[in-house]
């Protein structure tokens, strides 16, 4: 058999690789994809898959397409950092995640160390903000919400407010509460009692609803997740039907009034976008991720579909050396889905909220 000259077998190996497609560019995603408040994780990872396929369908990073590789953290210290270090191994260029404050706490320290990028769409802890860190947060701060439900509770004429708050989330729940107590005090209200408990299928909600009827308040609010804040509002209503009940921002999903039906009429509760938004390119969006996932997006998955165009346009605009944090800095500001994006050095931005209430199955907003 003549044998082929081995010059020409370079040139075959040269030509083969110059047609092979470049390597992708890894993208991390992490958050509660199987706990009980999976809700907010499962949404939030449509958002981010629906932002790669629209940016690798035009065009990728000039021609690079981009891999998501999700991970979850169950909402459990261990499982989070063992997904961390899993995107770590995998050299992921950027992440976008966690979802909740307090895996923020156990993940960020093992991104960080690494080097990674990270956008989280929903962290709020006063503990992830001024921090010069891999971190960026398209959300606002729990400090900003506290204060603007303090304005408008009280100005409902609720000053005896009793709250119920979950320690699995503590960064998160017990930063809100703070903020909350002080932005209250200057108002000349107070929180009549606080009653921690962790969130569990075996977690007695009769007894928490209790402690707070007990402290004889003039409305009930709930620090906890979508499926927990159902179960308190079920058990107010049983205990307390008159007194009105409110929750914060992190329960704001679609699976709240899934679950809690009736007894959940009236709640006041903040979102951080725009549900009645006309305008086109919201619109788009929201036919797309219908489309794609048979199911309207909520709160998280508007957040995660913003923290991965942050990601995406860095990635595109990176220069040759330089960090994706230094061009996501340079790439400000962002077009998020319905307001603009600008974050500062330490990755804090602001963002424009709406406070609701849950009418006839639907929030609605309130003036």
């Amino acid at each position: 058999m003549k044998k082929l000259p081995v010059i020409f077998l370079l040139t075959c190996v040269a030509w083969l690789s110059a047609c092979s497609p470049p390597p992708p560019i890894k993208v991390g995603f992490i958050g509660g994809l199987t706990d009980r408040n999976s809700d907010n994780g499962q949404s939030g990872l449509n958002g981010v898959i629906l932002a790669v396929e629209q940016f690798n369908r035009a065009g990728g990073v000039d021609g690079r397409m981009v891999e998501l590789l999700p991970k979850d953290d169950a909402q459990d210290k261990v499982v989070a950092a063992r997904s961390s270090e899993e995107l770590v191994a995998a050299q992921v260029e950027a992440i976008v995640g966690p979802f909740t404050s307090s895996m923020a706490a156990v993940i960020v320290p093992i991104t960080g160390a690494a080097g990674i990028f990270q956008v989280s769409p929903t962290v709020t802890s006063m503990a992830f903000y001024g921090k010069d860190d891999n971190l960026f947060r398209v959300n606002r701060t729990t400090r900003d919400n506290a204060q603007d439900y303090a304005r408008v509770m009280v100005g409902m004429g609720q000053k005896r407010i009793a709250v119920a708050y979950d320690l699995r989330n503590r960064n998160f729940s017990e930063s809100w509460l703070t903020e909350f107590r002080a932005a209250l005090d200057t108002l000349g209200a107070t929180v009549v009692a606080a009653v921690p408990f962790e969130s569990g299928s075996d977690t007695d909600i009769a007894a928490v609803v209790q402690g707070m009827v007990d402290a004889k308040p003039d409305s009930l609010f709930y620090i906890a997740g979508a499926l927990d804040v159902a179960r308190l509002a079920q058990h107010s209503r049983k205990l307390a039907p008159t007194l009105p009940i409110g929750a914060s921002e992190w329960a704001a999903t679609e699976q709240l009034i899934e679950l809690g039906g009736p007894v959940v009429e009236g709640l006041l509760i903040v979102q951080n976008y725009d549900r009645d938004d006309t305008s086109e390119r919201f619109k788009a969006f929201s036919e797309a991720y219908f489309k794609r996932f048979q199911r309207n997006p909520g709160y998280s998955s508007v957040s995660a579909f913003d923290a991965a165009t942050v990601v995406l346009q860095a990635l595109k605009n990176r220069q040759k050396g330089e960090t994706v944090k230094a061009a996501a800095l340079r790439s400000n500001p962002y077009p998020g889905l319905q307001q603009q994006m600008v974050f500062d050095a330490n990755g804090d931005t602001q963002r424009k909220v709406y406070f609701t209430e849950i009418r006839d199955g639907r929030y609605r907003k309130i003036p």
